[in-house]
């Protein structure tokens, strides 16, 4: 079939298959599942532990059938009440049963979806060859597999989890388990370690009779032991916000010359003028030198030796220079922590101690802190997550905003999107959006919306964008005498506890993405009545995904809330994907009021996130396009990755 016609009809069928009713179906299946709960319920541990042996057994063999499904997710569930005190939902085994079937499953934020993706692990446990449950971070990956393990004690397996810093050895016991709790990057870093040490290897019996030179067989370096199963929590944000991330492993390659040159580059950046030297694609996040820049580049740099002659070189090292200062902002894109560039994740606000930017930036980023430049590493490795979690023989996930990318999950994964509704009727109370003509204005705003909301005696819950932004409202907080936490990279070994505590009576949290994955804000005494905890995000994020995500933190499984968003026309949402509107916008309120009162502010910021969200899928295609033709190429050569 023709690749025009071969896309078309994969849309089609994409299209279909989000169109059948899917959540109807497995909420039936789930009513099958609970048909068994009277057997199960009055015999003996012993009886229900040698039953779940039994199913263990047939799903091992793949002779299962559809009743032996819904026994066995019956057995969990009756496990999980025995060993946890909890028994899981209708909308839970909907959930798990979807998992177990394939799919994206969105659940919203507070309905257990740890506990669901449980009765799916133990299902793919059962099988013998490893399933991997993906998280975000090494404390979620830690704290679910240790929350879950009785469960699956009970049903005869073993878990483990994977975290930095393990040793080899730890991580092939991890591995061995049948159900591995692990973070995107510790997994895929693992495979292509593993990679290396197989090298050109492909066929299984030249893998397994390899020597290593001093004795031994090759596969005693190799931690896991292939890519069966994976869960992925918070999909969306692991399968598509970080798909273009290309994880990549590196080796020492010292070039003092090199390193001079970074340092060098960020003085020049000294004397060129933005406008006559280069021009700022802020919109793309890129640098151009214009002719006369070009020019005077080559006369700054004739005193500058031999490293700085060839016109590509110098022109390369000055833009990254000029990139890391216009475009990457300490407490934005990174933070200076012991001397070191630690990168801030922006999608969740967490650090990142173990990542550096590619190509020479994270150097000509601490050459502009003026930190000891460490040598640019060889790539020895590279994969792009896309293409990594695509090899996994059997992939589903969940996450409580997927909607808004079904189309991605089918076009890239082939993996239908199963909205699960909530257990409670959600109450949430959005109210509407306000915008501000500048940024100094809108904080002012937002610290007066805070002292109103907490003299009601409501917890408020306020979501920045960035480390800087969150830290700004904290002084302007304080100066009012509003006591309050902040989460954000600086504080994320407190985040559990700081969580814990925000949805307390009175309670005031700052916070980055961070508090938006993987937490869970329970409600103090008396705060229900009071009208819940009220979440106010100070920026619109460049995918609504994320913004539902925050929101997603009040109003948990019927509980009141509210949330609401504000925003200014400075933002970097409009500044960047439409300045030219915004700063009309600016010019025509510059003498009236503070708060913008106008439908076409809020079309502006609805427009510029579609822009923005419209960019990233592009940058998507480009990398799955790319993954595609690496995965023709390479498999008709026989090279590894």
């Amino acid at each position: 079939m023709p690749q025009g016609l071969d896309a078309v009809w994969h849309a089609v069928a994409g299209a279909v298959d989000r169109a059948m009713p899917r959540t109807k179906r497995f909420l039936r299946q789930a009513d099958s599942v609970l048909a068994w709960e009277r057997r199960l319920a009055g015999i003996s541990d012993a009886r229900l532990r040698a039953r779940a042996e039994v199913l263990r057994e047939r799903f091992r063999l793949g002779r299962e059938t559809k009743e032996d499904a819904y026994e066995a997710v019956a057995v969990v569930r009756e496990a999980a009440w025995r060993q946890m005190g909890q028994r899981p939902f209708p909308v839970q085994l909907a959930g798990g049963l979807a998992l177990a079937s394939r799919c994206i499953v969105e659940m919203a934020t507070g309905e257990g979806k740890t506990l669901t993706a449980a009765l799916a692990a133990t299902l793919m446990g059962w099988r013998g060859r490893g399933c991997h449950v993906v998280t975000a971070n090494d404390y979620l990956a830690r704290r679910d597999a240790e929350w879950m393990a009785a469960v699956y004690r009970f049903c005869g397996l073993r878990v483990a989890h994977i975290e930095n810093g393990m040793p080899p050895d730890e991580r092939r016991n991890a591995y061995d388990a049948d159900i591995t709790y692990c973070t995107n990057k510790e997994v895929a870093a693992d495979y292509l370690r593993d990679r290396l040490v197989l090298g050109r290897r492909q066929d299984l019996g030249a893998i397994l009779l390899a020597k290593e030179p001093g004795g031994g067989s090759v596969t005693d370096r190799v931690v896991q032991r292939g890519l069966h199963c994976a869960i992925v929590d918070e999909a969306d944000c692991l399968l598509i916000d970080e798909a273009v991330t290309p994880l990549i492993l590196c080796g020492d390659s010292p070039n003092p010359d090199q390193v001079q040159a970074f340092g060098q580059a960020s003085g020049l950046t000294d004397h060129l003028v933005a406008g006559r030297d280069y021009r700022i694609d802020r919109r793309r996040r890129e640098i151009g030198l214009t002719e006369y820049g070009k020019q005077r580049l080559a006369a700054l740099a004739t005193a500058l030796g031999a490293f700085w002659r060839g016109a590509r070189r110098r022109e390369e090292l000055i833009v990254q220079a000029l990139t890391a200062r216009e475009f990457y902002l300490p407490g934005r894109q990174y933070m200076v922590d012991g001397g070191k560039v630690v990168i801030v994740d922006e999608f969740t606000g967490r650090l990142m101690p173990d990542r550096q930017w590619r190509d020479g930036l994270h150097q000509a980023i601490q050459a502009k802190e003026s930190l000891a430049i460490e040598p640019p590493k060889e790539t020895l490795a590279r994969m792009s997550f896309q293409r990594f979690f695509r090899s996994y023989k059997v992939l589903c996930g969940m996450t409580g905003t997927a909607a808004e990318a079904w189309r991605e999950f089918w076009q890239v994964y082939r993996l239908p999107v199963v909205p699960v509704p909530t257990h409670r009727p959600c109450i949430r109370e959005r109210l509407t959006d306000r915008i501000f003509r500048t940024e100094e204005a809108k904080f002012r705003a937002v610290v007066e919306r805070v002292r109103a909301v907490h003299q009601t005696g409501r917890p408020i819950l306020v979501g920045t964008r960035s480390v800087a932004a969150s830290e700004h409202l904290s002084r302007l907080l304080e100066a009012g005498g509003l006591p309050h936490q902040v989460l954000n990279a600086r504080y994320h070994a407190e985040e559990a506890r700081i969580v814990a505590e925000a949805g307390q009576r009175g309670r005031i949290t700052v916070a980055t993405n961070m508090a938006g994955r993987g937490t869970d804000i329970k409600l103090g005494r008396g705060v229900g009545e009071l009208g819940g905890l009220h979440v106010l995000a100070t920026e619109r994020h460049e995918a609504r995904r994320i913004d539902r995500q925050l929101f997603g933190r009040c109003a948990r499984q019927g509980d009141p809330g509210s949330a609401e968003t504000m925003a200014s026309l400075e933002d970097e949402l409009v500044c960047r994907y439409a300045p030219r509107t915004s700063m009309m916008l600016r010019r025509r309120y510059g003498g009236a009021g503070e708060e913008v009162v106008s439908a076409l502010a809020g079309r502006l910021f609805d427009g510029a996130q579609r822009r923005a969200e419209r960019l990233a899928r592009r940058q998507r295609q480009a990398v799955l396009a790319a993954d595609d033709w690496l995965d023709r190429e390479l498999g008709f050569s026989g090279a590894g990755e």
